[in-house]
């Protein structure tokens, strides 16, 4: 992709909200099944949400989920920030296109579809398919320097709209997107803690296992950058450009894209939370149309969880990313639908309903 002739400004239409009346239907209905009302909990909720998203109540089934990888590599992963070289991102992508990834596995299981695209990965791309939407190799390193040109960012943003356009032109009912890359856990951090307001060593987390030292350099790291970006926090593309990267700005654009085309989102852990609360900040109201699938082990997605007010489907102590955190919620949100459509009201079943009083 070229971020030249991409460089146009992006401005996202009004987002309708999901359909209250299907939602409360939903909710009606939960009311005449052969259980006790509001015994299954969330998943009453999580079916009544889906319904709103669909527009119909009862929902239909997800039949076709799909996990969109956003890879690429950042600057400040070569300060040392990471447990792991910046080659390990190229290698893992090729592992995720071959189907050998955790992800692949996971999704497998929850029958979603898998598509990993390099962004930014610092590396040639070998896969034509994947490499379709490069906007570069790395992305600067955000302690020192800008992560991406304003061309770059704007070609990120624009490539994130088109990769949703295309998944739900191709009948994708719901969408997972999710992040590869060594180090993406600082930029991610610099920009929750710009938008929350936290202070620096509270987003840190132990990313990729990383032991005290490493914590002290990404702990600086995370300071400069936020030092860097402060005349910024209040506009999110320059935010993006300053403190982001080429991946989390597409990943942004995706899901915006995904409430403007009225498609439901799990959300996934800290490099999409820090996406999602960008993608708030561009198309307002677009978190009305996402769950929080679970809750990371990294202590700044806890922020993003807070500020966005979404409430974690799981909370299994996952902190891989690469989507695996809302994978495994997905079968939970399949379940959702399924009562909606195959449990018997008392009225049809013939079983007593609850006595008055």
């Amino acid at each position: 992709m070229d971020p030249e002739n991409t460089a146009e400004s992006i401005e996202f239409p009004a987002i309708d909200l999901p359909d209250e009346v299907a939602r409360a239907e939903a909710q009606r209905r939960h009311g005449t099944l052969i259980k006790p009302a509001r015994s299954l909990g969330r998943l009453e909720e999580l079916g009544a949400w889906l319904a709103a998203c669909q527009g119909q109540s009862p929902p239909r089934p997800v039949t076709h989920p799909r996990v969109v990888v956003f890879a690429g590599d950042h600057g400040i992963a070569t300060k040392g920030v990471s447990a792991y070289p910046t080659e390990v991102t190229a290698q893992l992508v090729t592992a995720v296109g071959n189907g050998d990834a955790a992800i692949n596995a996971l999704a497998a299981t929850a029958g979603a579809g898998v598509r990993v695209l390099d962004l930014a990965v610092d590396a040639e791309q070998p896969d034509p398919a994947v490499a379709e939407f490069k906007i570069r190799r790395g992305s600067g390193s955000i302690d020192t320097e800008d992560a991406l040109t304003e061309a770059e960012v704007q070609a990120a943003l624009r490539a994130g709209i088109t990769i949703a356009d295309t998944e739900v032109d191709a009948g994708a009912d719901l969408l997972i997107p999710a992040d590869l890359g060594i180090g993406n856990s600082t930029p991610s951090a610099v920009l929750i803690a710009a938008l929350t307001g936290a202070e620096p060593v509270a987003v840190i987390g132990r990313g990729s296992g990383i032991d005290d030292t490493t914590w002290m350099r990404k702990a600086a790291a995370v300071r400069d950058a936020l030092r860097r970006a402060r005349a910024v926090y209040a506009e999110p593309v320059a935010l993006l450009r300053t403190a982001g990267s080429a991946d989390l700005a597409a990943m942004a654009g995706f899901l915006a894209q995904a409430a403007v085309r009225r498609t439901p989102v799990l959300l996934d852990g800290l490099a999409v939370g820090a996406a999602a609360l960008l993608a708030e900040e561009l198309a307002p109201g677009a978190r009305s149309w996402w769950e929080a699938a679970h809750r990371s082990t990294e202590p700044a997605h806890a922020m993003v969880l807070d500020h966005l007010d979404l409430e974690p489907i799981v909370d299994l102590g996952i902190g891989l990313g690469e989507g695996a955190g809302a994978v495994t919620a997905l079968p939970l949100l399949a379940m959702s639908a399924r009562l909606l459509t195959e449990v018997a009201t008392h009225a049809d079943s013939g079983v007593a309903g609850p006595l008055g009083g």
